[in-house]
């Protein structure tokens, strides 16, 4: 092989040695480039993929911080924040002395699981033979030892009836409570809460009235008067830790403090407790149905005291017969009788037809648009012949009212009787007060009849705290005064207090009046109601040196508008002491037996004990009548 073909071979194979080498490095580098643009796009993806998470998050954030910033807000106090209502006590209630009527404490709940009931190995004292080995005769036994009014066998019926979840009471003190607990009986729970406790029982139960287990008034001031006894709500807002405690870093000094003031009622406690009694002896004697006494300040309106028979016990008001819950004072309509003769008298005083020495003729019957009308004793002794206004009142005559009333003009007359609010409540601060019933004015003016019956206080309807706020006037001097038992809210200072008001100095409960009669004519009545006591039968209301008026009436009873063959309906009203009238007093008493049962004999004696207890009371003085002036 000549040189020539050696050098171009060699030629050769560097120049494709030379290409090959070229074309590496060009392969290298775009090897390279890729590899940089790779890089270079992941590292766009990460940074592209980092802002969208950071445009993402900022979004997040922005919709949560300033969107959604008060939804989740509310979600956070939920769950930090405790809202805490806790028991605030009602007011308690007091009578004009500040006796407690009504105050909250603990109380008990007792609830019996038989299905828990075992013997313990060591029984108690006192354990018989006989329930020795029964678990429930055992836990009967012995809680009946501790239950007031409780019989063992009751119980252990009551056990007999489900496994578990018995309620036998849900208002026990604290003493009977911890009784209970010494027996360390299975099965027995006790559960405590706060309840209405009214330390007088039955003593004034039908002013007070009950609440019932949520803590709500159902009768009584309890009902009326809720918006003065309840006090406002306090309410907390309380933080949670992290570990789920409460905080107290936003309670304000003094959050958990209420006021001192109780409601002070007119009701005298001592004598609301004789009235009872006294009541309570008559209806035993004479086996009434029911009955009541009022004792009102005719100048006030104050009840002093308001007794309803039969009456019930508030701390026990599920156990009682739904009709005494009523106040029958003033909630039942009844027809006055005679007690409404003082009444019509004045209203013929003031009317000028007639004075109080006019004379009628009683001839002990009269005939009225062909309805024959007599006298209570036209049988036993006829008419009482001439009579003047005060006989007429002191024999209690019939015959004698409706001459009397002839001499008003029937339509006149009827317009006194509204002009009296006969027909209208009187707004006590009581609850179901009913209104009293007259005739509409075409039927009662249509002929003479309705006239004649009521004059001596029938054929119209009243109920009885009606009859003594219309004898108050004739006390007071003329004047229609609102009946009410509250006197306002009073602090431990003894300062009236008004709410949402500053401190009154005065008690806020004196209502207006309003004038239906004369003063000349409401004092010439009293006189003449004294006469009744003093000489005619009111005599059983008598107290020796002291001037009581008074009327009794003795009336029959009707029910939707027809009379009840023997049933009656007794009363007598007093106005005392006449000299210087302050207080009226009714006692009443529905369908009382026997053949003396009228108010002279039923319901006078019980006016005279009531007057007894309030003279010693207020140590009121007998009467001293006035020195006779010696002419010089």
């Amino acid at each position: 092989m000549t040189a020539k073909k050696i050098l171009r071979r060699k030629s050769g194979y560097l120049e494709t040695s030379r290409s090959r080498a070229q074309k590496s490095q060009r392969a290298k580098k775009k090897l390279l480039i890729l590899r940089k643009n790779a890089l270079q796009a992941r590292l766009v993806l990460i940074w592209l993929i980092l802002f969208g998470g950071i445009l993402g998050l900022t979004a997040r954030v922005f919709f949560l911080q300033v969107l959604d910033y008060e939804s989740l807000q509310g979600l956070a106090k939920e769950q930090q924040e405790v809202t805490l209502r806790p028991y605030i006590p009602r007011r308690t209630v007091i009578d004009r002395n500040n006796n407690a009527l009504a105050v909250d404490h603990i109380v008990y709940s007792l609830y019996i699981h038989p299905n828990g009931f075992t013997l313990p190995s060591k029984l108690l004292d006192n354990t018989p033979d006989y329930v020795s080995t029964d678990p429930l005769k055992y836990v009967a036994h012995h809680l009946a030892s501790v239950l007031p009014d409780s019989e063992a066998a009751e119980l252990e019926q009551k056990f007999r009836e489900q496994e578990s979840g018995i309620l036998i009471t849900h208002q026990l003190d604290n003493a009977i409570a911890q009784e209970i607990r010494k027996l360390n009986l299975d099965g027995v729970e006790l559960v405590n809460r706060f309840g209405r406790f009214y330390p007088q029982k039955e003593t004034a139960a039908e002013v007070i009235g009950y609440v019932d287990f949520d803590h709500l008034g159902q009768a009584g001031i309890e009902y009326t008067q809720q918006d003065l006894i309840q006090r406002e709500p306090i309410v907390l807002q309380l933080t949670r830790a992290g570990n789920g405690a409460l905080l107290p870093a936003n309670l304000e000094a003094g959050m958990l403090k209420y006021d001192d003031w109780q409601l002070k009622l007119t009701i005298d406690l001592s004598l609301q407790r004789a009235a009872r009694e006294a009541l309570k002896k008559q209806m035993a004697a004479y086996n009434g149905k029911r009955g009541a006494v009022i004792v009102m300040d005719a100048h006030t309106g104050e009840l002093v005291t308001m007794v309803t028979e039969p009456t019930y016990d508030p701390n026990r008001y599920f156990e009682t017969d739904y009709e005494l819950f009523k106040n029958w004072t003033v909630a039942d309509l009844y027809e006055p009788g005679s007690t409404f003769k003082p009444i019509n008298v004045a209203i013929a005083l003031d009317a000028g037809v007639i004075t109080p020495e006019t004379v009628v003729y009683d001839a002990g019957y009269v005939n009225i648009d062909t309805w024959p009308i007599k006298n209570h004793d036209y049988d036993q002794r006829g008419g009482y012949g001439n009579v003047d206004v005060a006989k007429i009142l002191r024999v209690s005559s019939n015959v004698g009212m409706i001459q009397l009333m002839r001499n008003l003009k029937v339509s006149d007359y009827y317009d006194k009787l509204l002009q009296l609010q006969l027909n209208q409540k009187t707004s006590i601060d009581l609850p179901g007060e009913a209104a009293g019933h007259i005739k509409d004015r075409e039927t009662f003016t249509a002929g003479k009849i309705e006239a004649a019956t009521s004059s001596f206080g029938q054929g119209f309807s009243l109920t009885p705290l009606k009859l003594v706020q219309l004898h108050a006037a004739l006390a007071n001097g003329g004047y229609l005064v609102e009946p009410h038992v509250v006197q306002g809210l009073i602090d431990s200072k003894g300062q009236w207090r008004t709410i949402g008001e500053d401190t009154t100095t005065e008690n806020p409960a004196i209502p207006p009046k309003t004038r239906i009669f004369s003063a000349e004519s409401a004092r010439e009545v009293v006189e003449m109601m004294e006469t009744v006591v003093t000489d005619g039968s009111g005599k059983a209301s008598q107290i020796e040196g002291y001037r009581i008026a008074g009327k009794t009436g003795t009336a029959q009873k009707a029910d939707r508008g027809v009379y009840i063959p023997g049933a009656k309906i007794t009363s007598f009203v007093s106005i005392f002491p006449v000299e210087n009238p302050k207080y009226v007093v009714l006692a009443i008493m529905d369908e009382p037996q026997g053949k003396d049962a009228f108010g002279s004999s039923v319901t006078a004696p019980i006016v005279r004990d009531v007057l007894e207890v309030l003279i010693a009371k207020e140590a009121i003085a007998p009467y001293t009548p006035p020195s006779p002036q010696v002419e010089e």
